[in-house]
């Protein structure tokens, strides 16, 4: 019996305008079909020195997160350099291996600044107070700020996305980079293959690549339904009501310059035989560069993505 194409049935359906206009729905299909093997091919898009790294466990994935943070705050540190560092919020345990390292190795933090890559906000961009659960600034202070002690970043340089804060990034960061300093990011992968929240329905907005690579930021970025409901899974506990439905990020105008990067995907449902994000990271390693799968530039730059195994499929269907 001849399979069905249910690719064609987009069309008259409530996905219709769903999706981004830009996404080619055969291609991002076929990456999905592609497995451990092909997905780590180096395609002709990728960076002479970017790395895809599929890991067996989460634990092993935030240490080789953290560490690598770590080591570049310590290499900044030996080299007299100052160090930007845009930064998610998760993999979360990340960041109680960088506070590990750095006091293992006594390196004071002094010279680096944070520059958080997003927050929620209402449509006018007014964010969440600094003191409220599930807002990053709290969760930042939680993992890596408070934990470090004296050898923290000075609360000076760390810097969140505040309406306010977030349109001074570019000009702080371009005054560390002409200074000498290093810009480093640090990502995960969206469910809609967004990095911070510079989501894909944006490349709609403009007419080339290029424009849209210049822009650095956002303030009140309406988010696309999958953003909305991933993070209901992975950390609303469900409850889409409690998820703002906009936010303030950071744009490829800021994370398409790093010097290097530091990618995690680690959306797989232990025992379940299932996962969030297989799409997203094939997709991110395989597709091309888009303006409508932010994602799809990472592996143009320098850095390396951990991801779980499991991600790279081939991802097929199969019922629960």
């Amino acid at each position: 019996m001849e399979k069905l194409n249910f690719l064609n049935t987009v069309k008259g359906s409530l996905l219709e305008g769903f999706y981004p206009k830009g996404w080619d729905l055969e291609k991002i299909d076929k990456c999905c079909d592609l497995g451990l093997k092909k997905v780590l091919s180096r395609g002709t898009h990728w960076n002479k020195g970017f790395q895809a790294m599929a890991l067996n466990s989460l634990d092993e994935l935030e240490y080789r997160m953290g560490a690598e943070i770590a080591n570049e705050i310590i290499e900044t540190y030996e080299n007299g350099q100052k160090l930007a560092i845009i930064l998610p919020v998760g993999p979360m345990g990340m960041y109680k291996h960088v506070v590990e390292i750095i006091e293992e190795r006594q390196i004071s933090c002094a010279h680096v600044y944070t520059f958080n890559m997003d927050e929620w906000s209402n449509r006018d961009g007014d964010t969440m107070p600094s003191d409220q659960e599930g807002g990053f600034e709290l969760a930042m202070n939680h993992a890596l700020f408070d934990p470090l002690g004296a050898l923290t970043i000075p609360k000076e340089q760390r810097h969140f996305a505040t309406k306010e804060v977030l349109p001074q990034y570019e000009e702080k960061i371009k005054a560390i980079k002409g200074g000498g300093g290093r810009l480093v990011t640090v990502y995960g992968i969206g469910r809609a293959c967004h990095i911070a929240f510079w989501e894909p329905q944006i490349g709609d907005e403009y007419a080339s690549d290029q424009e849209w690579k210049d822009q650095s930021h956002r303030i009140g970025q309406a988010l696309h339904p999958l953003t909305i409901e991933q993070n209901s899974l992975h950390s609303f506990s469900s409850r889409f009501t409690l998820i703002p439905c906009y936010a303030n990020t950071i744009g490829p105008g800021l994370f398409l310059k790093s010097d290097y990067c530091i990618g995690g995907a680690d959306g797989v449902y232990p025992n379940r035989g299932a996962n969030w994000q297989g799409m997203s990271l094939c997709v991110t390693l395989q597709y091309g560069p888009s303006r409508w799968v932010p994602s799809s530039w990472m592996p143009t730059l320098p850095g390396k993505l951990f991801f779980m195994k499991e991600l790279a499929g081939p991802l097929l269907p199969e019922a629960h």
